[in-house]
């Protein structure tokens, strides 16, 4: 995918993620899409860095430098949402295009899905779209799962 989908990605899933964590849309949801949304957006942006250097799609679209970004708030304090940018850009373009990602880079084997599209297809911006509201509802599943666990432990006493 090209820049325009990973903004596009980021913002929608910035937006969604604020009515995720604090659906009641007040003005808690909005500083929540604020505080998601900037540091998801630059996270998104991050590993096509790797177009001025090194290998497209291979230096910083790999496992280790989303372990790198996971990690590094807990080191360092902040940066606490990048890391799910630079995840929603590796899964738009292993999902969304025909190339797949070097994972394990500096192994060179590339991994991708089979039903992705050309870059500059007709069809980027509805395959980014999809590919969003997956995303959407894997963080919706994992965010309310955890609350329904955590409300009937504590109806059991747990």
């Amino acid at each position: 995918m090209n820049r325009k989908e990973h903004v596009l990605n980021a913002a929608l899933l910035s937006i969604g993620l604020g009515y995720v964590l604090h659906p009641s849309g007040d003005v808690e949801t909005f500083v929540s899409i604020v505080e998601v949304g900037v540091p998801v957006v630059l996270g998104a942006l991050f590993p096509d860095v790797d177009t001025a250097f090194g290998k497209h799609r291979k230096t910083l679209h790999n496992l280790p430098v989303l372990a790198l970004f996971y990690v590094f708030p807990f080191y360092f304090g902040n940066l606490h949402f990048v890391w799910i940018g630079v995840l929603t850009h590796y899964a738009l373009d292993m999902l969304g295009s025909k190339r797949g990602l070097a994972l394990f880079y500096p192994y060179e084997k590339e991994f991708g899905a089979p039903l992705g599209v050309s870059v500059g297809s007709s069809l980027a911006t509805t395959v980014t779209l999809v590919v969003t509201g997956v995303e959407l509802a894997v963080a919706a599943l994992v965010v309310y799962r955890g609350l329904v666990v955590d409300a009937g432990l504590a109806a059991l006493g747990i």
